[in-house]
């Protein structure tokens, strides 16, 4: 087996599916005997399907939701508390990094606490460079900065051709989008 060389993994776009492929590459992982951590930028206190599952995979396979809820909602939590979250979720991905303890570490929705200026791309761009060799990274989230898509090993843009709701009317449905 070859050595391993730490990557870095971008799943951006304006389609579903960003956090889902960062999760089965977090389920692969965990497969192979590696430990993942997924630490929620903007997510808190959601209970999605995801995390039933993951809650049955034991200690290598841990989610951190460290967010507020969707910032552009009017869910009675201020853009200072977002922000607040934003930045001590950052801080904990820079420990865990530190820490050396993970194989693979998903920063779910992190390009929108940049995009929502929650935390700085500068921030991120020296998270990145913190990164260790071994180190798996993926960062998940709409428009991702071409700055981090150049430090990026892999970007795939999930990109929407049809929606259900826009065509239809048809709201979230269990199982398929929580």
């Amino acid at each position: 087996m070859s050595e391993t060389k730490g990557l870095i993994l971008v799943f951006t776009g304006n389609g579903k599916g960003k956090t889902t492929a960062a999760l089965g590459m977090g389920m692969r992982a965990w497969g192979q005997g590696m430990k993942v951590l997924v630490l929620q930028f903007i997510k808190g206190g959601w209970k999605y399907g995801e995390l039933k599952t993951i809650a049955q995979l034991g200690p290598r396979f841990e989610v951190r939701q460290l967010g507020e809820g969707f910032t552009q909602v009017d869910n009675g939590v201020s853009m200072e508390e977002h922000r607040s979250a934003a930045r001590a979720a950052l801080a904990e991905a820079d420990k865990e990094l530190a820490a050396g303890n993970c194989d693979l570490i998903i920063l779910d929705e992190i390009l929108y606490a940049i995009k929502f200026k929650l935390i700085t791309l500068e921030e991120v761009l020296a998270l990145l460079d913190k990164k260790p060799s071994r180190l798996h990274l993926v960062l998940t989230g709409r428009d991702a900065p071409p700055e981090i898509i150049d430090r990026a090993d892999l970007v795939t843009e999930m990109k929407e051709v049809k929606h259900h709701y826009r065509q239809q009317g048809i709201k979230a449905q269990r199982g398929v989008e929580f």
